[in-house]
């Protein structure tokens, strides 16, 4: 056991060694760094935790928050009280501070947590940096929005932000360095991750950051019609009213299990949704009520007024991201049924439908799915969903950065294949190859669910050791090639030269990638005379 007294209190934790025995390091699991938000806090912006007195066990991770599991599609049992996060350091005294990393987990914002069941530090402690994962409040309990001074929507990101303020002011107990700080993420959080550099919440709590497979241009990413879909439901779990203090009254006294997996739908076409379509609670430009808001204006209207963090950041995907699409059989034979969901939604809710169903034509030859069957069809669904759903909005926040002039960034795609790429396994029966959405997590966190061991001297081993490698270099450098010894140079992101890396076995780089599938998308939005 290990003893460490910081400003809350006393934490006793762990010292263990890596699943790959390259290293020992200290774990803390379960630190709060909230109150619990329920009863009258239930929705509310969370306050910083209270201190405790005597020594406070972090050997366990504290519970998960309350959660409907959309890959697994099953409730998890979680519980309100879920403000903790998780410290994994090399070494609580070193001679000089090492470097941080803050990993925000995905899931659309609905579902998951920091836990090790996905993100076990082994592999990027062994780096020389401390990794920091969190939970924060997700689905109604993180993204209910009633545009009122008290519930303005984003909670969930508040939650980050005060896990990010905790880590500045407490970090340095576990050999951490508070003026280094690298926040990470991936899917939903890179999406958070990608707001953190936005938000002026988070300004000075980092100095990096690095968005995997998230954007918040990406159509899942941000709300619509938040108040009213908060009203919606209301009526649907008993109270019909047009007072949001009453309904704030009412959906704090309702028990959490009627809470969780709502379906609020304001549109008929939201229930054609599907994990690739749509999550009734996420983001929002918070309305300016006097409180302190995450994000208030629109993101792209934020980073073209040059009011952004200065952070260095990195930014990019999966090669092949939507093969996580094969999880549900029926995706794609509903993509099959109804042609207004090969659309975009901003251009669904700004068009005729005869021009959506227009549209769709274009987009359905564009990637050759008319006529297509079995193998192929499937095949092509996929590559158009990976870039409705990722490339193009991906790409749009990249370059929104590189052109505000403030900031170094660097673009990549990940195509490392081994038996880590959990997701992509799923693509083998139809002859799909790539990495999936989810697959590269594999090669940065050992995660305990799935027990894949990391052997010296492998393909997949020597993979996930060049990855974490790229990223912690980042972290301590804010260069991910600062010398020669990867082989390969990482340029910086322009967009004139549109440089990236890609990374796989052999780490190569090239330029302009899927400049056609950029090219193409922003053909659909001129032909809907939709600005994007």
């Amino acid at each position: 056991m290990v003893e460490v007294t910081i400003e809350d209190g006393k934490l006793e934790g762990v010292k263990v060694k890596t699943v790959t025995d390259d290293c020992e390091y200290y774990s803390f699991k379960g630190i709060p760094y909230a109150e619990p938000p329920i009863g009258k806090l239930r929705f509310l912006e969370a306050q910083p935790v209270k201190p405790w007195t005597g020594t406070r066990k972090a050997t366990e991770h504290g519970p998960i928050c309350p959660q409907f599991d959309v890959f697994a599609n099953e409730k998890k049992t979680g519980s309100e009280d879920c403000l903790y996060l998780n410290v994994y350091s090399p070494d609580i005294s070193p001679k000089t501070l090492l470097p941080v990393m803050v990993f925000i987990h995905g899931g659309g914002l609905k579902c998951g947590s920091g836990n090790d069941d996905h993100y076990g530090p082994d592999f990027l402690v062994s780096h020389g940096v401390i990794l920091v994962t969190i939970n924060y409040r997700l689905d109604v309990f993180g993204f209910l929005c009633l545009d009122t001074k008290k519930v303005p929507g984003n909670a969930g990101f508040k939650d980050q932000v005060l896990a990010l303020k905790w880590v500045k002011k407490n970090i340095r107990t576990f050999g951490g360095d508070p003026n280094n700080i690298t926040v990470f993420g991936e899917s939903a959080g890179g999406l958070s991750t990608s707001f953190h550099v936005l938000s002026p919440l988070s300004k000075g709590l980092f100095q990096r950051a690095i968005v995997m497979s998230g954007s918040p241009f990406c159509f899942w990413a941000q709300s619509f019609e938040p108040r009213k879909r908060a009203f919606v439901l209301g009526k649907q779990l008993g109270l019909e009213t047009e007072d949001a203090d009453k309904l704030l009254e009412f959906l704090q006294s309702v028990p959490v299990e009627n809470l969780e997996n709502t379906k609020p739908y304001i549109l008929i076409s939201e229930q054609q949704g599907d994990f690739t379509k749509f999550y009734p609670f996420t983001a929002v430009v918070e309305k300016e009520l006097g409180q302190a808001a995450f994000i208030s204006k629109d993101p792209e209207e934020i980073v073209k007024s040059g009011k952004i963090n200065n952070v260095d950041v990195i930014i990019g995907y999966t090669s092949n991201e939507m093969v996580l699409t094969l999880l549900d059989s029926n995706i794609i034979p509903r993509y099959q049924l109804y042609d207004e969901l090969y659309v975009p939604r901003k251009i669904l809710y700004n068009s005729t439908t005869s021009k959506i169903l227009q549209i769709a034509d274009k987009i359905k030859k564009n990637y050759g799915i008319p006529n297509a069957e079995g193998n192929v069809l499937v095949q092509r669904t996929v590559k158009f969903l990976s870039d409705f759903i990722m490339t193009y909005d991906i790409q749009k926040l990249l370059t929104l950065l590189a052109n505000s002039g403030k900031i170094k960034t660097y673009f990549y795609q990940f195509s490392s294949e081994s038996e880590r790429n959990v997701i992509g396994k799923l693509g083998e029966k139809f002859e799909i190859t790539g990495t999936s959405h989810i697959d590269d997590l594999m090669y940065l966190f050992y995660a305990n669910k799935y027990k894949i061991p990391l052997i010296k001297g492998t393909k997949s081993y020597n993979m996930a050791h060049q990855f974490c490698t790229l990223f912690t270099n980042f972290a301590k450098y804010g260069n991910p090639t600062p010398d020669g010894s990867m082989g390969v140079k990482w340029p910086e992101y322009d967009t004139k030269n549109k440089s990236y890396l890609d990374i796989d076995e052999e780490l190569t780089s090239g330029t302009a990638l899927h400049e056609d599938v950029i090219q193409f998308w922003q053909e659909i939005y001129n032909f809907a005379g939709v600005p994007y």
